[in-house]
Order: C-alpha cells, then sequence, then structure tokens
C-alpha cells in the first residue's frame, strides 16, 4: 500500500510538474515596464520553446501584457513573475503576430484572469483561425519532443491595427502596423508614456529570423517607421532591449542582403552562385543566432522578391 502511495504521488508531481519552465531573470525596461528576454535559440527540449521576450506594462488599475511566450508554460512562467511584482490583475494581453512562439502562452492568462482581453491584428486573428493555430501547437509539441503538451491555441477575439490606441489605466498604449513586413500581420506597440516601443518581430538583436512569411522590403519600411517613433527604449521580438541602434542593425542586415541579391540576380546570378558573395557582406552577422541555418533561405527569398519587384 506504502509502495503504491509513493507511486501515485510521484506521478501525479511529474504530471503536474515536469513541463513547468524555471524562472528567468525580470528586466526592468523603465518605470513600469518589464521584460523577461528569453533564450536566442530555436525551440528545443531544453528551453522548452520558451525563446522570445514576454513583456508587460504596469497600468494603474492593472497589468497589460505583451506576447506572452510559447505554451501554456512560457505563459505560467511570465505569470509567476508578474505576481511577483504586483497583485494587480492582467487586463489585457497583445500579441504581436502569427507566429506561436510569441502568443501560444495566451492560455494561461485566459485561465487566469478570464475578463482579460485578448487582442492582435485581424490578419493574425485570420491566419490563427485558419489553421496557423493548429499548425504552430503541433510545430511547438514536434520541436520540444512534447515539452508543450497541454497548451491550447486561445486566439484573441479583439481587432487592434494601424492608429489604434488602448488606454487603460492612464496609459496609451499606440499601434504601428507596417504592411508585408516580417508576418504580414505584424503590430508593433508604443507604451507612449514610458518611452518604449514593442518591436515584435519586424526588429530582432542578435537573432536571425525565419523571413518566409513577410518582404524584405516591408520589413525594411517596418524598421523606418520604428525608428521614426523615436522611443527611448526598443524591446525586439527576440534579443536584448536597448536603444534605436538595435533598429538600424536590423535594418543594416535587411536592406544589405537584399540591395545585393537584387544586384547579382540583375547580373545573372542564381542564388547559389551568389551566396559566398552575399554573405561576405554580412560579416558583423555571422555571430547572431540562426545566421548559418537561415541565410541561405533568406536569399532565395530575396531573390524571389527582386525578381517579383523587377515587373512592377
Amino acid at each position: 500500500m506504502k509502495t503504491n502511495l509513493i507511486a501515485f504521488i510521484f506521478f501525479f508531481s511529474h504530471a503536474t510538474f515536469a513541463n513547468e519552465i524555471p524562472d528567468y531573470p525580470v528586466d526592468k525596461i523603465a518605470t513600469n515596464t518589464y521584460v523577461i528576454h528569453g533564450p536566442l535559440e530555436y525551440p528545443n527540449k531544453k528551453n522548452q520553446g520558451f525563446m522570445n521576450n514576454p513583456g508587460f506594462v504596469i497600468t494603474n488599475n492593472g497589468v497589460v501584457v505583451i506576447d506572452p511566450g510559447s505554451s501554456l508554460y512560457t505563459g505560467k512562467l511570465l505569470l509567476r513573475a508578474i505576481k511577483k511584482i504586483t497583485s494587480k490583475p492582467v487586463t489585457h494581453v497583445l500579441n504581436t503576430h502569427i507566429h506561436g512562439d510569441h502568443w501560444l502562452g495566451n492560455q494561461a492568462f485566459s485561465e487566469a484572469y478570464p475578463k482579460a482581453i485578448l487582442m492582435a491584428h485581424p490578419a493574425m486573428i485570420a491566419k490563427a483561425k485558419a489553421g496557423d493555430a493548429a499548425m504552430w501547437i503541433k510545430a511547438m509539441e514536434d520541436l520540444t519532443h512534447g515539452a508543450t503538451k497541454g497548451t491550447i491555441a486561445v486566439i484573441p477575439d479583439n481587432v487592434i491595427d494601424e492608429a489604434f490606441v488602448l488606454k487603460t489605466g492612464g496609459f496609451s498604449f499606440k499601434i504601428f502596423a507596417p504592411s508585408d513586413a516580417h508576418s504580414k500581420s505584424d503590430i508593433m506597440i508604443q507604451v507612449i508614456e514610458e518611452s518604449v516601443l514593442f518591436l515584435g518581430d519586424n526588429v530582432l538583436y542578435k537573432r536571425i529570423p525565419r523571413m518566409d512569411d513577410g518582404t524584405f522590403r516591408g520589413n525594411i519600411n517596418a524598421c523606418d517607421v520604428a525608428i521614426k517613433i523615436a522611443a527611448k527604449k526598443y524591446i525586439p521580438g527576440h534579443g536584448p532591449s536597448d536603444g534605436v541602434d538595435i533598429v538600424h542593425q536590423y535594418k543594416d542586415y535587411l536592406s544589405t542582403l537584399y540591395q545585393k541579391v537584387a544586384h547579382y540576380y540583375d547580373e545573372g546570378l542564381t542564388d547559389f552562385e551568389m551566396k559566398p558573395k552575399v554573405v561576405a557582406h554580412l560579416e558583423k552577422f555571422q555571430n547572431w543566432n540562426g545566421f548559418t541555418e537561415e541565410v541561405g533561405r533568406h536569399i532565395n527569398l530575396a531573390m524571389l522578391e527582386a525578381e517579383a519587384a523587377s515587373f512592377e
């Protein structure tokens, strides 16, 4: 009997806590703005799918969460961090785009705060409902060898788009939605009183993203929009937060790659032939996480975009 009881306790503990992600440091970006800077690696068993920069702003009457991460467990990690700083309820959860590593943590907040308002770009909501949500649930489970299992896609049902301003608890969250950027479902969120800008994956720092869902020219334009806002602090979708220089650096990567690819395309080179030439112009980015894995694909995508542009 005692042996069975011990086995039951072990099983229950394992089933309940096996997927819990350990706490990460919380960085104070501004007076009321906080970010957990996630790992830079791809989703894997070790990081349990946690890889983005979940953030939150404490307003006078509650907490606004931005991009709660890739799973129920990343969401719970962020929830624990918030509760250590404030007892105020979460009133809003904003999702910057369709990629599941940024928003599947919605589940934790919808369960803990059923009245919280979940918001996203209309294209993000449409894509999620059309099948991307299920695709991302499966992708995260596969990439993490089941570490995110149990996560349910809680899709936002409140639309926010270009020039919308969410006013809550004495703070103003202004939305910028440059078209055809990282995922074609993107928003950037300016917290006006804090002079911070949440960039989503329109800007990354020290990490190279996948670009399959966006365009180089659209993403370069998004960088220009971000620079013009002139915030004191910029929070990328992945990588360290800092001043406007991180936007300039990411724009430099996108612009250099696209311009060189377009140039070599005009000379008649294939993507395979131009790759070493393009890579040589990107030397300062070669130590960014994901460069080796993504640069070839980026060259191919940029060539297709340059080809399409030549017919405009």
